[in-house]
């Protein structure tokens, strides 16, 4: 069994549902630096090929595309996989231990607030939607 080919098609699955969610994916450290840098809001999730990134993160994310507050960017980087990316958006999260799958409100290239994966992992995905509306009625 090709164990590379599976993980490649997993992690092809969840950069697709990224980008029919509409996420702007992030794939080098410049390209995080540029984005999170800019004056406005973005929504950055923290993608991975776990089974609660598949089943509750992406999902979440997706479902907030349609709020009426509106972030404006949203991006996506993937943890695991584009290893420079991720690290260089961390470095915006001060604060917040490593986590992913995740999602971090940035303004004016600062962390509002953080949903990591203590809060998404063994829950429903409209738990992590009422957080990330939360955050977008407070912060935006």
């Amino acid at each position: 069994m090709d164990f590379n080919f599976m993980i490649n098609d997993v992690v092809q699955a969840a950069r697709k549902d990224m980008d029919e969610a509409g996420y702007e994916q992030l794939t080098s450290a410049e390209e995080v630096e540029e984005t999170l840098s800019k004056q406005g809001s973005t929504l950055v999730m923290v993608n991975s090929v776990c089974g609660c990134a598949g089943g509750i993160a992406r999902p979440a994310a997706a479902y907030m595309r349609n709020y009426e507050k509106q972030p404006d960017r949203y991006v996506t980087v993937f943890a695991g996989q584009d290893k420079e990316a991720t690290e260089k958006a961390r470095s915006f999260f001060t604060g917040y231990a490593p986590s992913s799958p995740s999602f971090a409100l940035i303004k004016d290239g600062e962390i509002k607030t953080m949903v990591e994966r203590h809060e998404i992992e063994g829950h429903e995905p409209i738990h992590v939607v009422q957080k990330l509306e939360k955050a977008f009625d407070e912060n935006l």
